[in-house]
């Protein structure tokens, strides 16, 4: 039975193939699988098959036959599962799963592969495995099948290499021969090597057993070293000698002796022997013998060891032997002539090699001579690369790398310039052709890469460049220069054995991974997923890839300066040009030219005008087809016998008129040269052969040829011609269409020619009046450019009813290929745009070609509307509007007009009706009775007019009025609605609520509640804001806000507490509302009445002179009842008091006497002297309508001595309040006659009494400054005490912080110089000033109070800080001319100091700054702000972080409770404009680490200030001015100061008391010494008139007074 033979690299073919004689003919191997877990393998000769279509049961019979004979045999019956051979279900599966249930077509199986089939017998039983499906064990049949690629050199080779390695090992005494004889009837291969004999380790059956040579083992010596890797362990596979042997012939003889040996051992191979034992049980015998060394082979060998491989009846058809010596010279070149083994330098022969007799290293020619030949001899560009592998990768995707991890590479680049405008390349090629070595390659596709492994060419490996070796950059001139220099390179590679062949060892193994990353050298390798790592050295120097391409290009570019002749001068005079050239569109690289009209070159002559065709794919810009065109100049680089330059052949294209064409032209002497539109195209095209040139014919052919080709028009395709490139693509232009309708997913335009005619050309589309170039026309005269990219543009635009052109839609596309038509133009339009032809209109397609004079294409369609409406819609931009309209208006007018679904609009067939409601409360605010409708002149449009709004339930929606207007027909069409503003209407009314009576009116009370409801005239509550003006009589407001009111929130004004009654008992008020004119309250109401009435009998008749005496008056109701709520109550600010007056006398009124409960009673009221009538008035001292006069008839009854008239003063205590005066009552005289002298006694009395109570109340008060005094002793006794008890060493810190403030304190009036008088307690203009910040807060440390001085800056330190802007301008005056007014305000102050100011300062007023919103933190004293922690992204602070500036900042105790009248401290207010967000860290190298989490700035300890926004201060500054530092770390010592900071703000209550109460001690006493002044000018006065009268009297009384105790 045939075994499975393992798969091979390559196609395989049979030995039966290679001798030339198919004896079998085509054979067909199966594998089946049978149903039982068994298998077999069946093989059909071609010959034996009648028909190649075989009945199933025939090939079920073949396979049931094989069976049997093969398993019978191997076991036991009733050890498988029988298998159904005749049942009528069998069938065969083949690997695709294709059933054969009739019959098998051999046609579909390919011969000499095993197919693989599935027997299924019907059974419905399956196996999973099957026994012997599979064979491993090695098998001679691999001499049936070579690689198909084994010639005739590669089995020499393959026999040379082996005596190569065996005589690599001699000693450096010993001849290392290898000599190669080639006669038509055998082959020998005779080596100096150390031989073989019967021994078991030198045995020669090792030579002839596939797999036991030991030459593979020495693979590991051979990795690594020193280049060119000189090292022949070529062993890989274990069978070249045999295979190669059995390649080369029939038979073959073997004989080889050793040194120890004396005889020489044979072995016989025979191919046919070999192949009818393969496969058998029979093994491998072959026949030998023993024999004595011949004398030539003695000579040959001098040291007594050899190998000699014989091979009869060779395969040599037509052997060239000398062709066959520069081969084999070029495969082991190294070996023969090497010039990198000895120090030396020298060239040496490792190896002496014969060929027929004939020394290779004396035989000239071959590749690689002449290559060597013809190089450039400079600097070779020589890389050494070390491929290692990538552990986990190589292991798990190349197990095979696992024994070999690294492999290297030398790569050596040389330069074959081009010389007299010949490339060296082509002469290497012309010289190989003329040896005979020729090959099928020209100067493009020559091998660029060689490859030795070991040193032996690997004659396969004919590599194009690799990729470091291509030149990336391909625009530009530079780059098209670089790229043609790079072609001029080829490189020459040696490896080491870590790089595998293939096995005919004529090429590197492709698939191995470091023959990938060696081709592949050069790309940038991926990231992931990387096999092999190369490590780039040259000249000891490791490089990168970038590296490497720049140090490449570079050397390339040395190359070409250095050897590069193209061309040395033309055949006529040139002209020199020297500079402005346009150096990029001609291709050159220098500054001088030199311009000829005529060369030789290729044999030929190239002159100007003459008309070439430069071939397709000639060089860049000719890649897509021919291009004709006119020689104009040829340019030559630089000074005759100058290297490096370049050529170039100026042409102008058949297209290109000729004033388009270059310009030479020479003025003075000076050339200049404009390429303008022609073509500078290098000279390379010439050498190519792909430059030719053009008869007048052709010319005149392609002249007329493009005229017709030029394009003409552009159109836009049929539906018909759509349906044949089975594109959606027709517009429908021939009819209106609705809107909706869906647009063609694409449409399709092309440019005809001008050789189209619409009329004439067919129905069908024709790819000839198609133009699939790209083009670019200008006129039909040739006035055209060639374009690289030509794109055509569509533009769509709509045009509606209004008249308007919008713009849709515009692509630009280039030509592309549908159904096999070139040169269509494509634009997607449905798939972009599947709503476009939703809105009605005309819509235009034009497409056209920019700066082109041939006619655009231009389509339209026409779109009409739906007839259906589908919704209203307002027709001007009012959507969006927000409607403001009052109760009892109209709404501003508006227009509707209907619509389609897609928002087309359409006109009305008639006027609709419709009503307007709110969507708050679904009522009906507008009526359609009400309105004018009206529809214009096309029905489009339907105008509404006169919508009067009226509403009684506005307060619903108050107090924004919001709401929505529902336009809703009766037909209940679609409806639309406006948002708008529903607003009260005009003032109307308004009610008093609770009502006003008279009965509440007294003058003085207040009306205590009063609300005025404000209705419009729907009786909606008026706006919140109305303003109106209140007039009033008799009433006045308490709240000093005027007569203007506006209503709040729920459309009412609130006057209670507010109205005070001002006029009279009895008296008429009024309180009335207006809205602008309109009076929309009114009210007249009236006091209550009261009357002034004498409740004791007043006498008729009285003595003049004399007095009355207790006189009642009382105040009555309209009842007649004593009003008792009349009393005077000071302290409640009930004043009532009676006045007695009188014309007559001199009663004036300034005396007033109290009512209580409605009752007053005057002691005495005096009468005049003189006789007559007395008339006086009593009235009330605050209502005059509260008086009655009184008349008293006084006579005179004694005459008595008349007296000068004493005017009676009043002597008036004023109280601490001062509030009141009161008039001391006067008792009454005993006898009529003595009444002139009683009165003046009492007179006396009531000023001794009006001293007496004064100096009481003087010495009252004294004694409670007495006890203040006591209270201030004892509270700073108690803070002494507290000092006292606090630890020594807080004790000290707080007076040093006392020390520093104070320090700062003169730190800053030095450092002002002047300063702000700030510290005056008694300046008018202190009042409203907290402080200068420096002094407002304390740090814990010094470093802190220094790095925050440092950046706020001095001004800022030094600003004083208001409460308000108010009392910042109260600072500073100016003058008529703006300038500052130094003698007020501020400056003033300050010069009363001997500071006066002359610098600028700043003020920073508290109520204007932005205070901090985010709350504070809890339970803080402080109030610090509650700001969050700056916090990084691994959810941490940053490090070093030590809080924020504005929390470390401590706020003196009493400007703790400074507030602003918002109520804000300075900590929020204050700190938090000038610090902000400040973040505080100890290092410099924190605040570094956190400066993206620091925007509004950072400050560090050490000295750091980074301010925000990329700010950075540097440098250091030491500040004047600092915030002092308070260091009190005991917490008792914190407690005690705290207590001691409390007894301290008690201690200055009680100077404030103290200084109170003085001051009104000393008025007192001005008062009392006044009384007493007055007094004795009294007495004196009537010292003469006393006397006699009173012997008693005494006129030193008043000096008794003065001297009384108080």
């Amino acid at each position: 039975m045939e075994e499975e033979v393992p798969p091979q690299r390559g196609k395989k073919r049979s030995i039966v193939e290679i001798s030339g004689h198919n004896d079998l003919g085509a054979i067909y191997k199966f594998k089946i699988l049978l149903p039982n877990g068994t298998s077999l393998g069946l093989n059909l000769h071609e010959h034996k098959l009648s028909n190649l279509l075989m009945p199933l049961q025939e090939f079920i019979g073949l396979v049931r036959t094989e069976y049997f004979r093969t398993h019978r045999q191997l076991e036991s019956p009733g050890t498988r599962q029988k298998i159904m051979w005749k049942s009528k279900d069998i069938f065969l599966v083949d690997a695709s799963e294709n059933r054969m249930k009739h019959t098998v077509n051999f046609r579909n199986f390919e011969p000499h592969k095993c197919h693989i089939l599935q027997l299924n017998d019907g059974s419905g039983q399956s196996a999973d495995t099957f026994k012997n499906m599979w064979d491993l064990t090695p098998d001679t049949d691999l001499l049936a099948e070579l690689p198909e690629e084994y010639a005739f050199e590669t089995a020499l080779a393959d026999l040379i290499d082996n005596s190569l390695q065996a005589v690599w090992s001699n000693g450096m005494s010993e001849r290392r021969l290898i000599s190669v004889d080639i006669v038509e009837d055998r082959i020998s291969i005779f080596d100096s090597g150390p031989g073989m004999d019967g021994s078991d380790e030198n045995s020669i059956v090792k030579w002839g057993k596939m797999g036991a040579s030991l030459h593979r083992s020495s693979k590991a010596q051979a990795i690594g070293g020193k280049p060119p890797y000189l090292k022949p362990f070529f062993g890989m596979f274990g069978y070249g000698g045999p295979i190669a042997s059995m390649h080369l012939g029939r038979c073959a003889l073997v004989s080889s002796k050793t040194k120890e040996s004396k005889k020489v051992y044979t072995l016989h191979l025979e191919r046919e022997a070999l192949l009818s034992s393969s496969g058998s049980d029979l093994t491998w015998r072959t026949s030998g013998g023993i024999r004595y060394p011949s004398e030539e082979e003695t000579e040959k060998s001098p040291h007594g060891s050899f190998t000699k491989v014989e091979i009869f009846k060779p395969k040599i058809e037509r052997l060239n032997v000398f062709q066959l010596q520069r081969k084999l010279k070029d495969i082991y070149f190294p070996y023969i002539q090497c010039d990198e083994v000895c120090d030396t330098g020298k060239t040496n022969t490792p190896v002496e090699f014969q060929v027929n007799g004939l020394d290779l290293a004396e035989i000239d020619g071959g590749e690689v001579g002449t290559t060597n030949l013809h190089s450039s001899n400079g600097p070779e560009f020589v890389l050494q690369l070390r491929f290692y592998g990538n552990q986990d990768n190589v292991a798990t995707k190349s197990p095979g790398l696992r024994s070999s991890q690294e492999a290297n590479a030398r790569l050596k680049c040389v330069y074959f310039p081009i010389v007299e405008g010949k490339e060296n390349l082509e002469t290497i090629l012309e010289k190989l052709e003329a040896e005979g070595c020729g090959t099928n390659e020209n100067y493009d596709t020559f091998s660029r890469v060689s490859i030795r492994r070991l040193g032996r060419l690997l004659p396969d490996a004919r590599w194009s460049r690799l990729p470091f070796m291509e030149h990336k950059l391909k625009k530009g001139d530079k780059g098209q220069l670089l790229k043609r220099c790079c072609r001029r390179v080829k490189c020459f590679i040696d490896t080491d054995a870590g790089f595998n062949p293939t096995p005919s060892k004529t090429d590197l193994a492709h698939h191995n991974p470091f023959t990938k990353a060696l081709k592949d050298f050069g790309n940038k390798p991926p990231e992931k997923g990387r096999e092999i790592n190369v490590e780039i050295l040259r000249d000891g120097k490791s490089l990168t890839l970038l590296q490497l391409e720049k140090e490449y290009l570079d050397w390339i570019s040395q190359m070409h300066d250095l050897y590069d002749e193209e061309i040395d001068s033309g055949e006529d005079q040139p002209v020199i040009v020297v500079g402005s050239l346009n150096k990029k569109q001609l291709g050159i690289s220098s500054d001088v030219v030199r311009v000829h009209e005529i060369i030789r070159r290729k044999g030929k002559s190239w002159k100007r005008g003459q008309k070439i065709k430069v071939l397709k794919g000639a060089c860049p810009g000719c890649h897509k087809s021919n291009v004709f065109a006119t020689l104009e100049y040829i340019l030559l680089e630089g000074f005759q016998g100058d290297a490096g330059g370049e050529a170039r052949l100026i042409c102008r294209p058949l297209s290109l008129p000729d004033e388009d064409g270059c310009i030479l032209a020479v003025d003075d002497g000076a050339a200049s040269f404009d390429c303008r539109g022609s073509l500078s195209l290098p000279i390379s095209v010439i050498d190519s052969g792909k430059c030719l040139a053009v008869e007048s014919s052709e010319w005149l052919f392609q002249l007329e040829k493009q005229r017709q080709k030029a394009p003409s028009t552009i159109d836009i395709l049929s539906e018909r011609h759509c349906l044949e490139l089975e594109v959606d693509g027709a517009l429908p232009v021939d009819a209106p269409v609705y809107a909706g309708q869906v647009p063609p997913k694409e449409i399709v335009a092309v440019v005809r020619p001008a050789s189209f005619v619409s009329s004439s050309a067919s129905k069908n589309l024709d790819q000839k009046y198609i133009i699939k170039d790209n083009f670019a026309s200008k006129n039909l005269d040739q006035k055209y450019i060639i374009k690289d990219n030509l794109e055509l543009s569509m533009e769509v635009k709509l045009m509606d009813g209004t008249k308007d052109t919008k713009h849709i839609y515009s692509k630009c596309v280039t030509p592309s290929s549908r159904n096999g038509f070139h040169g269509l133009y494509i634009f997607p339009l449905g798939c972009k745009f599947p709503q476009l032809f939703q809105k009605a209109g005309v819509y235009t397609f034009t497409v056209f070609l920019k700066g082109s004079s041939f006619k655009s294409c231009e389509k339209r369609v026409l779109v009409k509307a739906l007839p259906k409406v589908s919704s209203w819609r307002f027709s001007s931009d009012i959507q969006n509007t927000v409607y403001s309209v009052r109760a009892g208006s109209c709404l501003p007018p508006f227009s509707i007009a209907c619509y389609d679904s897609y928002e087309n609009q359409i006109p009305f067939t008639s006027i609709p009706e419709f009503i307007i409601k709110s969507n708050w409360n679904g009522g009906v605010l507008a009526d359609f009775d009400k309105m004018k409708l009206e529809l214009s002149s096309d029905n489009l449009t339907l105008k509404v007019k006169d919508v009067l709004i009226e509403s009684s339930d506005l307060d619903r929606i108050r107090p924004s009025y919001a709401t929505t207007l529902v336009i809703c027909p009766r037909d209940e069409l679609p409806s639309i609605s406006v948002a708008c503003e529903v607003n009260p209407g005009p003032l109307e009314r308004a009610i008093a609520q609770p009502p006003v009576s008279d009965n509440q009116l007294l003058p003085g009370c207040v009306i205590e509640e009063l609300v005025l409801e404000m209705f419009d005239a729907y009786g909606n509550h008026a706006r919140e804001g109305l303003e109106v003006q209140f007039n009033v009589d008799g009433f006045c407001f308490q709240d000093h806000n005027g007569l203007k009111r506006k209503v709040d929130d729920r459309g009412c004004i609130d006057l209670s507490g507010l109205l005070r009654v001002t006029t009279g008992y009895g008296k008429n008020v009024s309180l009335s509302v207006l809205s602008g004119n309109k009076v929309v309250f009114k009210q007249e109401l009236q006091t209550e009445k009261r009357e002034l009435r004498a409740a004791s009998i007043v006498p008729q008749s009285c003595a003049a002179g004399s007095q009355l005496e207790n006189i009642v008056f009382e105040i009555i109701n309209s009842k007649g009842e004593v009003d008792e709520t009349v009393h005077e109550e000071e302290k409640h600010g009930q004043f009532h008091t009676l006045t007695i007056m009188s014309d007559s006398f001199y009663l004036d009124g300034s005396v007033r006497f109290a009512f209580r409960k409605g009752r007053c009673i005057i002691p005495t009221i005096p009468l005049p002297r003189k006789q007559g009538d007395f008339t006086f008035l009593a009235a009330h001292s605050c209502h005059p309508e509260l008086s009655l006069a009184v008349k008293v008839e006084c006579h005179v009854q004694v005459s008595v001595v008349e007296v000068p008239k004493v005017k009676q003063e009043d002597v008036q205590l004023q109280y601490p309040n001062e509030n009141m005066l009161l008039l001391q009552d006067s008792p009454a005289p005993r006898h009529v006659e003595n009444s002139l002298v009683e009165s003046l006694m009492n007179d006396e009395k009531e000023i001794e009494d009006d001293i007496c109570k004064i100096g009481l109340f003087i010495g009252d008060n004294e004694r409670k400054l007495e006890l203040l005094h006591k209270q201030k002793g004892d509270i700073e006794q108690s803070i002494e005490k507290l000092q006292a008890s606090a630890e020594y060493d807080s004790f000290n810190n707080h007076r040093g912080y006392l020390s520093k403030k104070e320090s700062v304190m003169r730190c800053i009036e030095k450092r002002i110089n002047p300063e702000i008088p700030f510290q005056d307690p008694l300046s008018q203009l202190m009042k409203d000033i907290v402080g200068v910040v420096a002094l407002l807060a304390t740090v814990r440390i010094n470093p802190l109070g220094r790095m925050l001085a440092e950046y706020l800056g001095e001004d800022q330190m030094l600003a004083v800080v208001c409460r308000s802007y108010e009392a910042a301008s109260k600072l500073e005056k100016y003058e008529w001319d703006g300038k500052v007014d130094r003698e007020h305000a501020l400056y003033a102050v300050a010069k009363t100091f001997g500071k006066p100011i002359n610098d600028r300062f700043l003020v920073i007023c508290l109520e204007n700054i932005r205070p901090y919103i985010g709350g504070f933190q809890d339970n803080d004293p402080q109030r610090k702000l509650n700001i969050p922690n700056p916090i990084l992204p691994t959810g941490e602070m940053p490090p070093g972080f030590l809080g924020y500036a504005v929390n470390m900042v401590d706020l003196e105790s009493h400007h703790l409770l400074t507030r602003t009248t918002a109520g804000h401290g300075l900590r929020e207010t204050l700190f938090y404009c000038l610090l902000g967000e400040l973040q505080v860290y100890q290092t410099r190298e924190d605040m570094k680490k956190a400066c993206f989490y620091a925007r509004h700035g950072a400050v560090s300890l050490d000295g750091g200030i980074m301010k925000g926004n990329g700010v950075i201060s540097f440098g250091c500054r030491e500040p004047q001015i600092w915030f002092p530092v308070a260091n009190l770390e005991s917490p008792k010592n914190v407690g005690i100061l705290e207590v001691i900071e409390e007894k301290r703000t008690s201690l200055r209550l009680v100077h404030n008391e103290i200084g109170k109460l003085t001051k009104i001690i000393n008025k007192a006493q001005k008062k009392l010494q006044k009384k007493i002044s007055r007094c004795r000018k009294l007495m004196d006065r009537l010292e003469p008139c006393m006397k006699g009268h009173y012997l008693e009297y005494n006129t030193n009384t008043i000096n008794s007074l003065e001297n009384s105790p108080k």
